[in-house]
């Protein structure tokens, strides 16, 4: 950081070019979900002056300073016009940007607007702008000890729309979940993939982007709401999204999307050196090429293809395969005891007429979900 004097007495610290790239957004989650009144300008102008706080020791003052020259290289504005379009920009954001907070309290829910930056000041002399945050907003920026999201503040700047940005954070806050507890655990498996693969309601989703009364037709808004905006986050950020529509009657419900996060080409580098990693991953490679070869030659296999639960291309898939004959088919054995061949071809049968779209993505885990539920209402029955 550099600092650029006021006057001979205080000095303030201003977050020089290069930091851009280090810096982290860090939101209560109940920000993350609200409605975002505002434009993609306001919003990305906020994330930047949120990416300044310095969350071990928050601003007493809930002022933080930036450069202009900083603020102009983030929006990527170098034209003669620029500094006029920043007047423009911060006024829009004082007169129109703000807040709706909804929080889920003891005895229901509590509703908030909050004006997220009611003070801004800069000179057409000096390079510095003080920023000031509203008491209200802070805190959801500062104090987090739980239910908090931190992004990458260079994700935010390459993203263009409004939508994009709101979409991006709300994937960031379910995506830091499923990192958070794979890590230090406390969920079910299945609770935590949720976290990888969240869902949203197309009423939460509208919500959301403040667009209850437009798009009214599905396909405008998967357009302007899900394919532009995933677009742009799966080229210009860490993550890579896509999604599935789930029914309801002859309407689409809700959204599944499905994130991964890219890895940069040394993010493993490390393990290349690392003999017993290496003697590991042998390891495993054998034992799943082994199961694969159990899998292809089991009749339950045969079964799933009957049932159109299996395609011919999932047959290449080892990761699928040996997931079925380790993790699916024993349980398989246990019905067969139970209810006899016949009562496994019933249960595909069953899941085969129930199957939900999203279960595409991972067949493995959507059959032993089915198998495992069926199982305990069938041993409950035979008591």
């Amino acid at each position: 950081m550099s600092s650029i004097p006021k006057n001979e007495q205080n000095q303030k610290q201003v977050q020089i070019l290069n930091e851009l790239s280090k810096r982290k957004v860090v939101e209560h989650n109940s920000l993350i979900t609200s409605i975002a009144k505002m434009d993609k300008t306001p919003l990305k102008m906020f994330e930047l002056a949120v990416s300044c706080i310095d969350t071990e020791e928050p601003p007493k003052d809930h002022t933080v300073y930036l450069s202009k020259e900083e603020l102009f290289t983030f929006f990527k504005v170098s034209d003669n016009d620029k500094h006029s379009r920043f007047k423009e920009a911060v006024e829009k954001m004082q007169k129109q940007a703000f807040f709706k907070i909804k929080e889920k309290k003891e005895h229901g829910f509590e509703f908030e607007n909050i004006v997220p930056i009611p003070y801004v000041k800069w000179t057409d002399y000096h390079d510095e702008v003080t920023i000031r945050f509203s008491p209200e907003i802070m805190p959801y920026l500062i104090n987090l000890k739980k239910n908090f999201t931190q992004h990458a503040l260079s994700d935010i700047s390459e993203l263009n729309s409004k939508h994009s940005i709101i979409l991006y954070r709300w994937l960031s806050m379910n995506y830091n979940q499923y990192e958070h507890y794979s890590y230090k655990g406390g969920r079910r498996e299945e609770q935590v993939e949720a976290y990888r693969n969240p869902s949203i309601s197309i009423r939460e989703l509208r919500e959301m982007n403040d667009i209850v009364n437009e798009y009214k037709l599905f396909a405008d808004l998967e357009k302007w709401i899900l394919k532009k905006p995933l677009e742009e986050i799966n080229d210009h950020t860490s993550f890579t999204v896509t999604y599935d529509k789930v029914k309801k009657g002859r309407s689409i419900d809700s959204i599944v999307f499905h994130i991964t996060k890219k890895r940069r080409a040394d993010d493993n580098s490390y393990k290349l050196e690392d003999k017993v990693y290496q003697e590991d991953k042998a390891r495993k490679t054998e034992t799943e090429d082994m199961l694969t070869v159990q899998a292809l030659k089991s009749p339950y296999t045969k079964l799933l293809m009957e049932h159109f639960l299996l395609s011919y291309l999932d047959l290449t898939d080892t990761k699928i395969l040996s997931g079925l004959q380790a993790h699916v088919y024993p349980l398989y054995d246990e019905l067969k005891d139970l209810r006899g061949l016949n009562g496994v071809k019933d249960h595909l049968s069953y899941v085969r007429a129930k199957r939900e779209d999203y279960s595409k993505k991972n067949i493995t885990k959507y059959l032993k979900k089915a198998i495992e539920q069926y199982l305990s209402t069938v041993k409950r029955q035979d008591l």
